[in-house]
Order: structure tokens, then C-alpha cells, then sequence
């Protein structure tokens, strides 16, 4: 096995768009965080999944949330990726979003959102991969916020 600066160098030549997922808790609190580990999974049935670090905030939550949102970032959305990222900061504070057919927030502005159920938990390392089914989508005009070699890239015109 490599070692993990090795393996982050090398994956960090990849570029992934970013997303923000979200969940209520039981109480009805609104949860988010920035994730860049996810993928398209099936297209029948509609899957994807995330990947969720053990010691991320969220992590608890995303064990028992049986419904969650994506928002796939736009590249005029860094700000968002970073304050949903800062595990200090009051993350929902001022930011517009809508809700979903479960409550969950959807961020205004994204390229895209996706409403999901989860179907399933696989412990992966010092992750939980998340495997989801989405129940509604919606595509939006823009351009994606990436993420590439440890920071924010853009798609060049």
C-alpha cells in the first residue's frame, strides 16, 4: 500500500465539481457540508453515493438520515463551499435555499439539485460511503465550481 500523501497527490490530479449535502435532524435542524466525493452511480435505477469522513460533522446524522440533499455548486458558489466546509461557522445563517419535498434545503443558485433516499451504508476505510436514490432532480444553467490539487478550480471559455 502507498502511503496517504502519495495517494492524496495522485488523486488530487482528479477534478471533482462540489457539492453540499444536507439533512434535518429529528428535531427539524437543518444539517450541511461540503462534499466533493460523489459520484453518478446507476442511471436504472438513479443512484449516486457519497463518501463521508468518519470524523466529519455530519457523519453521525448521515448514519440514521433516511433522506438527504445534494446541490451541486456553481463556480460563482466558492464562498458557500467554504463556510458549508468551516465546521465553526453557523453554515445555513443568510443563505437562501428552498426546501424539498422532505424538508431538506436545497441551496439557491446551484447547478443542480437531488432529492434522495438513503438505500444503503458501506463502511469503506476511514469512510462511510453513502448509496442514495434519487427521487427528484433539477438542472440548472451555469457553470460547476471544481475542485482540483488541494483547491478551487473553473472551467476555462
Amino acid at each position: 500500500m502507498i502511503d496517504s500523501d502519495t495517494f492524496r497527490a495522485a488523486l488530487g490530479r482528479f477534478a471533482s465539481g462540489i457539492t453540499v449535502v444536507t439533512a434535518r435532524d429529528d428535531s427539524g435542524r437543518d444539517h450541511g457540508m461540503t462534499v466533493s466525493a460523489f459520484c453518478s452511480v446507476s442511471l436504472e435505477p438513479s443512484y449516486v453515493l457519497v463518501s463521508i469522513g468518519h470524523d466529519a460533522s455530519m457523519h453521525g446524522l448521515m448514519m440514521s438520515a433516511e433522506h438527504i440533499g445534494i446541490s451541486v455548486l456553481s463556480n460563482e458558489q466558492e464562498a458557500l463551499s467554504r463556510r458549508f466546509a468551516d465546521p465553526e461557522s453557523d453554515r445555513f445563517d443568510g443563505v437562501g435555499y428552498t426546501r424539498g419535498e422532505h424538508g431538506v434545503p436545497l441551496l439557491d443558485d446551484a447547478l443542480v439539485h437531488l432529492e434522495c433516499d438513503v438505500i444503503a451504508r458501506y463502511e469503506a476505510g476511514d469512510h462511510t460511503v453513502v448509496l442514495c436514490g434519487v427521487e427528484r432532480a433539477a438542472a440548472f444553467d451555469g457553470r460547476p465550481l471544481l475542485y482540483y490539487r488541494g483547491g478551487y478550480a473553473q472551467l476555462e471559455r
